[in-house]
């Protein structure tokens, strides 16, 4: 078991994390024809856009309650009553959530409070799905917010199995896929390869690879989503086979889905590293009724072969790892089980299964506890998102780059990481890494008594 070192400074220098709004308005925006509200200032929305912006690189639809000093005295109620009635009125959307930050919570703002006044306002838009969630951004991280507003979000519009006249089991070929926030819209669409390989169908609860994949469309402006998890497939998940739940986060969204429908869950911590992928494929196979594909059984066989290739570089590495919960989990068990050595661990927050990570500590703080902690234990490598960058660069060792957000490469929302394919690209980037960077060189050895080479003679004289 790790020994979770909690925070000892009065502010962050260098943060790691990404604020709990981010994590709701990622969750919102895997949704089709939706649209995150922020309830705060106009800034806690900007700069939340422009994370989404340079880590996808496209068109983000986000609003702002647009609290200023007035409202954040005297309330701001008549701020997401209103927003919601604009919102509603003007894109049509199918789905707003409201999500707190930091100013909003400070003031006491109770946004499901809200919610029911403008339903009461105005009953025209009751067409319109409404989820209010709370936010606060001085608390949790990306990963925390994405699970909050997806677990409301299955509490407020999937029905309950008695009152839907639902039955687990009535779509035979159908798979509920909770994706974590860890997925990248690459992960998705490689999941669901696997998935349809084996014959089902799977519904992913919430879907950014249709919606943040990266694709032209014929329209020049939206004001929502384009994409994603349609809001009829939330009626339907009480008649799916299973649901997947990928995530450790999302175990209360799971159990909550699973207590409305009757659906069985299955959890899955994560899909790095050939045994996460061995259990998440039996356990695909025993829900399909059906062996796994050859095709499948081939990637299997080569990604034991890369790890054989990748061992020499990998094994006895000194690796530095900074991410959310979730996947900071994840990368831990990776890198164990090539024989490398996590010789630094920080989380942008706490969370139960950190406890369980095969590593002596895990520090929750930011990236300057990171690089801290990576010179004094000599790491070789750093795995972080691009705010990591410069730290990796004081400590003179390569970075891979992982996490959110990622703004200083193209494409790297579309990277995948995940499955038996997924998993032998990131083996063959670290140990390309390794072998590209220099670290740790041995200096020749000349002895005294032998002559000393030509150059060295020059520069003597």
């Amino acid at each position: 078991m790790a020994e979770i070192l909690k925070r000892n400074k009065a502010l962050s220098v260098n943060p790691l994390k990404a604020s709990q709004p981010i994590g709701g308005s990622l969750a919102t925006l895997g949704f089709d024809r939706a649209i995150p509200m922020l309830h705060g200032s106009q800034g806690c929305t900007a700069f939340a856009k422009v994370f989404f912006v340079r880590h996808f690189r496209e068109p983000i639809p986000l609003q702002t309650t647009a609290m200023d000093q007035g409202s954040s005295v005297m309330g701001a109620d008549e701020n997401v009553v209103e927003g919601l009635k604009a919102i509603a009125e003007k894109s049509n959307p199918a789905l707003i959530t409201v999500l707190t930050t930091g100013l909003a919570e400070t003031q006491g703002a109770d946004v499901q409070r809200n919610v029911r006044e403008f339903r009461a306002k105005y009953p025209e838009f009751d067409h319109v799905a409404v989820v209010a969630v709370n936010t606060p951004d001085f608390t949790g991280c990306v990963e925390s917010g994405y699970a909050a507003t997806l677990t409301e979000i299955i509490r407020v519009l999937v029905p309950d199995a008695g009152q839907a006249g639902t039955k687990p089991g009535n779509r035979k070929r159908q798979v509920n896929v909770l994706a974590g926030p860890m997925l990248t819209p690459g992960d998705l669409e490689a999941l669901r390869d696997l998935i349809e390989q084996l014959q089902l169908r799977p519904v992913f609860v919430p879907d950014i690879s249709d919606s943040l994949d990266g694709i032209l469309t014929d329209q020049d402006f939206s004001p929502v989503t384009i994409g994603g998890t349609p809001m009829s497939e939330m009626a339907t998940l009480g008649e799916a086979k299973a649901t997947l739940v990928i995530g450790a986060s999302l175990k209360k969204a799971g159990e909550l889905l699973q207590q409305k429908t009757g659906v069985v869950s299955h959890y899955f911590k994560h899909l790095y590293g050939l045994q996460a992928n061995d259990a998440f494929m039996a356990t695909m196979s025993e829900i399909a009724e059906i062996d796994v594909p050859e095709r499948i059984e081939r990637q299997r066989a080569q990604l034991q072969d890369s790890m054989l290739d990748t061992h020499f570089m990998l094994g006895q590495l000194r690796v530095a790892i900074a991410a959310d919960p979730d996947q900071l989990d994840a990368f831990i068990e990776l890198v164990s089980g090539m024989g490398g050595e996590v010789v630094a661990a920080v989380s942008a927050a706490n969370a139960p299964e950190l406890s369980q990570s095969k590593t002596a500590d895990i520090k929750i703080g930011d990236l300057e506890d990171l690089e801290a902690i990576a010179k004094e234990r000599h790491a070789q490598l750093l795995i972080g998102n691009s705010h990591a960058v410069a730290a990796a660069e004081r400590l003179g060792i390569p970075i891979l780059r992982a996490g959110f957000p990622l703004y200083d490469i193209i494409g790297g929302y579309q990277k995948t990481w995940v499955g038996y394919r997924g998993t032998r690209q990131t083996l063959f980037d670290l140990a390309n890494l390794v072998i590209n960077f220099a670290h740790e060189e041995i200096e020749p050895y000349y002895s005294i008594y032998a002559q000393k080479p030509e150059s060295e003679r020059r520069q003597v004289a």
